[in-house]
């Protein structure tokens, strides 16, 4: 695999697909565009822009969509201002955020198509995009567009239980980020992380039975779509196995490159 623009890393909610979206940085010199990254930002800046009015009125229930953008920025009194445009897909996606809704495919479509715009649409490990079949058309199609290919997708796969038993453990460093479990990686009760702070180690939120059960679900009823889609565009499809006998980073890298024909780091490419 020379000159790589773009792999997409899929697979269900607790898979595994952190360690792998790692490797594929490393290995291909290239960084991460995750949705979740991506709605904190445009969630940020609306924040930032501290509105204080009802977000009611920028939305037209009878067109059953957002009133023009122009209409939006004259309202906010941006026209003009250096990312206008960014404020107002922050608001749209606050508008749904704010009201616990589903934020629309065509709403999350211009989000991640803003975000990749400022990568110039390649050098990216794409996660959490696409998940439902309209978002991967809206992918294959951008890329069309800009001239950039989707050189492959790392399909992470893992049982449901295993991945239930699994993500129960897990915990998170609030400070960096940094992803540990309670069993197979424990967080050290003393350490400097890579924010030279002392860790705060807590579980997500939304890590927990009733929500882990929805997000599998909806892995089955909208995700599996999308893979079907790419697959039947004719998109390369390496299925990994998220669970290993043995964990560990290097036998991460390894499964990794045997299912994609790479050479094993430190060794020439193939």
């Amino acid at each position: 695999m020379d000159d790589v623009q773009n792999v997409v890393v899929m697979g269900k909610s607790g898979a595994g697909k952190q360690p792998r979206v790692d490797f594929l940085i490393r290995r291909f010199n290239l960084k991460q565009l995750s949705t979740g990254d991506i709605f904190r930002h445009y969630l940020g800046l609306f924040k930032e822009f501290a509105y204080a009015g009802d977000l009611a009125a920028f939305y037209d229930s009878a067109a059953n969509d957002f009133i023009p953008d122009a209409a939006i920025m004259e309202q906010l009194g941006i026209i003009g201002r250096p990312g206008a445009d960014d404020i107002v897909l922050g608001l749209k996606a606050t508008y749904y955020v704010n009201q616990g809704l589903f934020v629309p495919d065509r709403i999350t479509n211009a989000l991640f198509e803003s975000a990749f715009r400022a990568m110039d649409f390649r050098g990216a490990v794409i996660d959490g995009f696409p998940r439902t079949r309209e978002q991967a058309e809206f992918l294959l199609n951008l890329m069309q567009r800009e001239g950039v290919k989707l050189d492959a997708v790392l399909l992470v796969e893992n049982e449901d239980e295993l991945i239930i038993n699994r993500t129960l453990g897990r915990r998170i460093c609030k400070s960096c980020g940094e992803l540990f479990h309670m069993e197979f990686r424990p967080p050290p009760h003393e350490r400097q992380n890579e924010c030279l702070k002392k860790c705060d180690i807590v579980q997500r939120s939304d890590d927990n039975l009733e929500s882990l059960k929805k997000r599998l679900s909806e892995f089955r009823t909208k995700t599996r779509p999308a893979i079907d889609y790419l697959r039947e565009q004719g998109t390369p499809f390496f299925p990994v196995p998220g669970n290993l006998p043995n964990y560990s980073k290097e036998a991460v890298e390894a499964s990794v490159c045997e299912v994609m024909g790479l050479a094993p780091s430190g060794a020439a490419s193939i």
